[in-house]
């Protein structure tokens, strides 16, 4: 399917009833009067919301349903601790359990959501023993819920056996990066145990997804494999109140490619379901800003937190979690009715 809506996306208070206004996803910063309608990527048409089937225009305003206990009427952060040796960014940095324990607790200061992975998919990536991976996230993620910190944590695996012993452990939510792809009793396993999960898109796998990506029409094509995937969840027994869904910024995708998914994220609300971006320091912002260490890339990383805040997004992977508190903290401010916008960003 081709032609797809987007919102037109406008930053501002959404807490107010007037006429021919509405929120963005539920969200209460954005808020849109009419869609775009696109075609490859070019808009091709115009319509105002009231014109659209009311089904399809539920889907893309009404308010998300929360995950992992937070309301999603406003961006939440979900802070990226990777416990490899080997990650594009953050490898080896925190591989040890105590620097692991020590990055949380300072992470849980401004985070939403804890995102512990024990595999890496960076581009050229090997993966490891399910062993390997279990041993490396579930003494992390018990240490946690021993410290007392109650934050959610989710577990970044493409593996059921490693998904389970998360959740055993204390983990709230899955984060596939193979949207149920990779394992066959992933499925079965979020079914079961009723914890919300996203699913994110990839061309190929971690070794060979950079090997000259390609599509016709990425916009169109990255929705529709996320719907496939969104159907093939709810036909294995899956929530559609619990599916997250992502893009897959970076996993089999140019520059160009990543460009046009930022550009139209808004079109994935067209699904009705929580939208998370995942673009923290990767490749493309040290391609397009010159930035050649990844950790360096805290700035292109904020701006495109606060882009796809801005077009609805309701949750942001991020590494620098602080600084994405601090910017979208002002972001709401700004955004919000006067000093009613100050407190709510204080309370975000």
């Amino acid at each position: 399917m081709n032609r797809r809506v987007q919102l037109r996306a406008q930053t501002g208070f959404c807490g107010r009833e007037d006429v021919g206004i509405w929120p963005v996803a539920g969200s209460a910063f954005v808020w849109c009067h009419d869609a775009e309608l696109l075609e490859r990527g070019a808009v091709v048409g115009r319509a105002p919301l009231p014109d659209l089937s009311p089904g399809l225009r539920a889907r893309l305003t009404d308010r998300r349903a929360d995950i992992c206990g937070l309301s999603l009427d406003r961006p939440r952060i979900m802070g990226i601790l990777n416990v490899t040796p080997d990650s594009f960014s953050d490898g080896g940095r925190i591989f040890e359990p105590q620097a692991a324990l020590d990055a949380a607790i300072a992470m849980a200061r401004d985070a939403d959501i804890l995102d512990i992975g024990g595999e890496s998919t960076r581009p050229g990536a090997l993966p490891v023993s399910l062993d390997e991976e279990i041993n490396r996230t579930i003494p992390v993620i018990r240490a946690i819920r021993a410290a007392g910190i109650a934050t959610p944590i989710s577990i970044d695996t493409r593996n059921a056996a490693v998904a389970r012993a998360a959740i055993e452990a204390g983990a709230d939510m899955v984060n596939d990066v193979s949207a149920l792809r990779h394992d066959p009793q992933m499925a079965p396993l979020v079914a079961e145990t009723g914890v919300p999960v996203c699913l994110m898109h990839a061309q190929g796998d971690p070794q060979t997804m950079q090997d000259d990506p390609r599509y016709t029409d990425v916009v169109a094509e990255v929705g529709d494999m996320l719907a496939a995937q969104v159907a093939a969840a709810q036909a294995a027994g899956i929530d559609p109140a619990r599916i997250i869904v992502d893009p897959g910024i970076g996993f089999g995708k140019t520059v160009a490619h990543n460009m046009a998914l930022l550009r139209h994220l808004a079109v994935l609300h067209e699904l009705g379901l929580p939208v998370l971006l995942g673009a923290s320091r990767k490749r493309f912002i040290g391609t397009l800003t010159g930035v050649e260490q990844a950790a360096d890339r805290v700035a292109g990383s904020v701006a495109v937190a606060l882009h796809g805040a801005a077009q609805g997004a309701h949750l942001l992977r991020v590494h620098d979690v602080a600084e994405t508190r601090q910017a979208l903290t002002m972001w709401q401010a700004l955004a919000g009715p006067g000093e009613a916008g100050q407190e709510q960003g204080k309370q975000a």
